[in-house]
């Protein structure tokens, strides 16, 4: 895979699994009592907490897996398997547990700060996002690759601060259908993505790939 299409392709995947959009719904109501500058504030922190969390999984990755004895095939599978679950409720447009439950909004709305959790954590950096950026990194062959792979965190954590920034001042603009249907596209997409990472998958087994030949 070339620079330019592992470069699409990383950041695509994160873009629709972290899926922006749908974190604003969310971040208004847990933030509805606050100021301006304090929704400015925790949208900021939750940010710089979330790319630090993705970035960390990037660089230990490798090592945790060789620590528990996981191989790669197996939790790209397992990854899948999440990634796919929260494609299906994407497209229903319903709010997925795996990444906020009804008792983390009402006790972030109770928080004085909700910038670390439940905002940066599981919102943004949530278990299929953090499975995303372990499996892309996997398919980074070249030290060129891991840093489109950073360089890619960065900027989807950069457009979820853009899209939380906008939220505190323009959630007036923003149609409920409008969003939704943002929402399913998205799912549709990760879908595409869960299968793809499925396919890469199966293809790196041994007694798919060849391994076992001879």
């Amino acid at each position: 895979m070339s620079l330019t299409e592992y470069a699409l392709f990383a950041f695509t995947s994160l873009v629709v699994i972290v899926d922006p959009i749908a974190i604003v719904p969310a971040f208004v109501a847990m933030t509805a009592n606050d100021t301006k500058a304090s929704r400015k504030r925790a949208a900021l922190v939750a940010c710089l907490v979330a790319c630090g969390v993705l970035i960390s999984f990037a660089l230990t990755g490798r090592w945790i897996f060789r620590i528990l004895g996981i191989t790669m095939p197996a939790f790209q599978l397992a990854g899948s398997i999440l990634l796919l679950r929260i494609a299906l409720d994407m497209l229903y447009a319903q709010r997925t547990r795996d990444r906020e439950s009804d008792e983390e909004v009402e006790a972030g709305t109770a928080k004085d700060d909700i910038a670390i959790t439940p905002l940066a954590i599981p919102m943004i950096a949530g278990p299929g996002a953090i499975s995303s950026v372990l499996i892309l990194l996997n398919q980074a062959t070249t030290p060129a690759h891991v840093g489109i792979l950073y360089a890619c965190i960065v900027g989807v954590v950069g457009l979820c601060y853009i899209t939380l920034r906008f939220a505190v001042t323009g959630m007036q603009w923003l149609n409920p259908l409008a969003l939704n249907l943002v929402t399913r596209i998205m799912g549709l997409l990760l879908a595409a993505v869960a299968v793809q990472f499925v396919v890469n998958a199966v293809a790196a087994l041994p007694f798919v790939g060849g391994g076992g030949a001879g």
